[in-house]
């Protein structure tokens, strides 16, 4: 999702790619378009957890330490006139809701952008990720290994296709949702392919 500053800020560009499945390209993206425009903040939240003490061996609970202080600088940020870009994995809508709210609450802008694969890519993406394939997902992290032996001691292929039908139901839920295709081994392609659906240029 992205955030837009409000009247007095610096509003203008389009929102990065922020939701989607794991390995789907949205940290990529989302530092590519804040690249190109200054003053755009990367709220990443897998980068802030590893700010966290301990982070390497309990993930999870690292993830739900951080959330809180990624929400008061969310709105820290737009407060003072400035656009976010959240690349971050929301499968639920009442977490997205949270985010939302961040926005709302200082009167900015909330644009909501889904990256998506069919079922079957995005479980391969996710694999091939950190692997140094060129699939067009997200960089190699030094979280990757955690987020794999989380998902495999979750069940594995069958926990990210339940990930995928969960992003789904929030797409039915939330039909001013964005969906943009994630085009498997080109980024530059989706990234245009963002840029063209929210109606902005890079």
């Amino acid at each position: 999702m992205r955030w837009r500053a409000g009247p007095s800020g610096s509003a203008g560009g389009t929102p990065a790619p922020p939701n989607g499945p794991p390995g789907i390209g949205k940290s990529t993206l989302a530092r590519r378009y804040a690249g190109e425009h200054p003053g755009v903040l990367t709220c990443d939240i897998d980068v802030l957890r590893t700010l966290i003490g301990g982070w390497e061996d309990d993930f999870a609970t690292a993830g739900g330490l951080i959330r809180p202080a990624a929400l008061a600088l969310i709105s820290a940020y737009l407060d003072g006139g400035h656009d976010v870009v959240l690349p971050q994995m929301l499968a639920r809508v009442t977490e997205l809701e949270r985010f939302e709210a961040a926005a709302t609450r200082v009167g900015a802008d909330f644009v909501t952008v889904m990256l998506m694969d069919d079922e079957e890519s995005a479980i391969s993406r996710f694999h091939a990720r950190g692997a140094g394939s060129a699939g067009g997902g997200d960089a190699v992290d030094p979280w990757h290994a955690q987020v794999r032996r989380i998902v495999t001691d979750e069940g594995g292929d069958a926990v990210l296709a339940h990930y995928h039908r969960r992003l789904r139901d929030v797409l039915a839920l939330r039909p001013d949702t964005i969906e943009v295709p994630s085009i498997d081994g080109d980024p530059d392609a989706t990234y245009r392919a963002v840029l063209t659906a929210v109606g902005a240029t890079a």
